[in-house]
């Protein structure tokens, strides 16, 4: 039998599709809202792992799934074997327990092992991941590890909890689960103002990094900055990082220093302004655009005059841009092998207490040498890297449109490790069994009093929770689905009056009046799928395909849908400025934005909907004006336009062929 390539397969799913978008213009057909179903975009096999396959692969999938197999045990059998090895402990360990029942003291039976023990007092040592105080007493709360596991931990003397994770950590580290707590509301908000009013150290109060993203602009938690830091917070000022730049297509040329203005404006809006304001930077915490820029901007100017606070909303990217900074020239050269990186997810509130790193001092020899390391850089070609460079690289392509190479100046010598080799170890007779050898028990890596006596730190703090926000509504898995992992395509559509547009189940815009078609730009994670349908249509594909695999998001049917608040309208009145800017943008909540492009002087009338509890905002001036003139050629028979994804850009790299 002739197997199909993916190619072949994917242009098949798609045929019947076309067609049925070819005939839904004419408006007949039962149900017509589901042609009107568009691929925009097919995104890349790591953005699509969540995503469903096409109808025509569902179909030939379980043959597929036959054929695939064998290979696919063999494949996954390593892997398997690493994952399933906590659970076997669990599951052997009562007939371990068992087994070494005659060989006990005094032929003693053994206790079953409880999760939680509140007899044993809490450690005093923090989780390496989360920043949680480590205990075993109560499984419900931040810091709390198997009772059993913390024995262990603790019979390795005083450096066994060190560097120890939290059961919650594991957990969102290994399976991108996140375990519930009963953390009260205001936890995160009482630990960040408890953190700030902390007595001047070095003469000095401290410098306070608030990161934001940028696509959540205007920042829902940027106007409570002034309140919370309080004429008793002993702030040297505030330096505003725009993180994420990394997921925004660019418009047009220097739309990076427009998007600078943007936060600037919103800074001032929120009170921050003058001597307060240090400076805003844009990076990317994640594929590291602008990190270096950063780490020099707060050598120049902050040096080591004191500690550094990283503050701001949860999902905002505090926690990566602690760990990109714990990997680069900020922070002492022994750190990054003592100190454990934070847990990132796309979980709220992953930090519940605080983490810290010891900040490089950046004395005139070290600026010289890193100044000399990052003018060697610039002038290299892609050519000219590694191939584990360059494979790092293209996978931070895939993910950004913007990357930055972080390296480290100032890097501890490693010494080769010496393996001892005991022959003994290997022999035994043949009524023995092969021994295992015994586990031994590395010391960790530790800082010298002098290293840290008069030490300043970075640390990252717990996320301020948004309130109004849909992620509050979502599980875990439909987080993933919202929040975008990689760099986003725009998808454009020109709308008449009378057809609506869906995000998923999680927004809606009816074009209700206007003279003239408009262009509707949705800037959201390229697994949200979008839909267009007739207005007297809309209230039926709602019904029909909401917690539906046809919306996506919210997931799980009737019953989701009966806990799910309801979409609640609100009229919108625009006027358009030309058919190559934007007027505004609508913003969905946290679940993405549609830029409207009208003819000028154009009215329209809009009435946009999301869930019941959570912010619609209108955005004016939009952040991405221009964004509808990159919307690729119109897919012919529909309202929807074929948008490729624009190539990324790597700075401090030279092109090939430039001087």
């Amino acid at each position: 039998m002739l197997r199909l390539g993916p190619a072949l397969l994917a242009r098949l799913a798609r045929a019947p599709l076309r067609a049925s978008l070819r005939t839904a213009a004419a408006g007949h057909g039962k149900e017509q809202e589901e042609r009107f179903v568009f691929l925009e975009y097919e995104p890349d096999p790591a953005e699509r792992a969540t995503a469903a396959p096409p109808r025509r692969e569902r179909e030939l999938e379980p043959r597929r799934e036959r054929e695939l197999e064998p290979r696919r045990e063999r494949e996954l059998e390593p892997r398997r074997e690493r994952e399933l090895e906590p659970r076997r402990e669990r599951e052997l360990e009562p007939r371990r327990e068992r087994e070494l029942e005659p060989r006990r003291a005094r032929g003693a039976a053994a206790a079953v092992p409880s999760l939680s023990d509140p007899s044993v007092p809490p450690s005093g040592v923090s989780c390496s991941g989360c920043g949680a105080e480590l205990q075993c007493g109560d499984g419900g709360a931040p810091g709390f590890v198997p009772a059993e596991r913390y024995r262990s931990l603790l019979s390795e003397g005083p450096a066994g909890l060190r560097g120890a994770v939290c059961q919650r950590c594991w957990a969102l580290a290994h399976y991108g689960s996140a375990l519930r707590l009963r953390l009260p509301p205001d936890e995160h908000r009482r630990v960040v103002s408890a953190a700030l009013r902390r007595p001047a150290r070095h003469g000095r109060g401290p410098l306070l990094l608030y990161v934001l993203d940028v696509m959540e602009l205007p920042d829902p938690v940027l106007p409570q900055l002034p309140a919370l830091l309080g004429p008793d917070v002993p702030a040297a000022g505030v330096l505003v990082v725009g993180n994420k730049v990394d997921l925004l297509p660019a418009d047009c040329r220097g739309h990076l220093g427009r998007l600078r203005q943007r936060v600037a404006a919103a800074c001032a809006r929120a009170g921050l302004r003058g001597a307060a304001l240090v400076d805003v930077r844009l990076v990317s915490a994640k594929t590291g655009y602008g990190v270096e820029g950063l780490v020099s901007r707060l050598q120049r100017s902050w040096k080591c005059a004191g500690d550094v606070y990283l503050l701001g909303a949860t999902n905002s990217g505090k926690s990566t841009l602690f760990n990109t900074l714990l990997r680069s020239d900020y922070c002492k050269s022994r750190a990054p092998d003592i100190i454990d990186r934070a847990t990132v997810s796309p979980w709220p509130g992953t930090t519940l207490n605080l983490l810290k790193f010891p900040i490089i001092n950046p004395t005139c020899d070290r600026i010289f040498r890193r100044q000399e390391r990052l003018k060697e850089e610039a002038t290299k070609t892609e050519d000219q890297l590694s191939s584990e460079e360059k494979k790092y690289l293209n996978q931070l392509k895939k993910q950004g449109y913007l990357v930055g190479r972080v390296g480290r100046t100032f890097q501890q010598q490693k010494s080769s490790a010496e393996i001892d080799f005991d022959p003994d170890m290997l022999s035994y007779t043949m009524d023995e069994d092969p021994r295992d050898p015994p586990k031994r028990f590395e010391e960790r890596e530790e800082f010298t009093h002098n290293e840290v006596k008069d030490a300043r730190w970075c640390f990252d703090t717990p996320g301020i929770v948004k309130e109004d926000c849909v992620l509050n509504l979502l599980t875990e898995k439909e987080v993933k689905l919202v929040l975008p992992s990689h760099a986003i395509v725009p998808r454009t559509f020109i709308l008449k009056p009378g057809m609506v547009l869906f995000l998923a189940a999680l927004g809606r815009i009816d074009y209700l009046e206007g003279e003239k078609p408009a262009w509707f730009s949705v800037l959201a994670s390229n697994l949200l799928p979008v839909h267009v349908t007739t207005l007297s249509n809309a209230d039926t594909v709602s019904e029909k395909h909401a917690a539906q695999e046809f919306l996506k998001v919210p997931m799980g049917g009737e019953e989701r849908m009966k806990e799910f608040p309801p979409l609640v309208p609100q009229d919108i009145t625009l006027k358009g400025i030309g058919t190559t800017e934007a007027v505004a943008d609508i913003k969905l909540s946290s679940a993405g934005w549609v830029a409207v492009t009208a003819h000028a002087e154009e009215e329209l009338l809009l009435r946009a909907y999301t869930p019941k509890g959570t912010a619609l905002v209108v955005r004016e001036p939009p952040l991405l004006p221009y964004i509808s003139t990159i919307r690729g050629a119109r897919i012919p028979g529909t309202p929807a336009y074929r948008t490729k994804k624009p190539p990324s850009f790597v700075e401090n790299l030279r092109t090939a062929g430039s001087t």
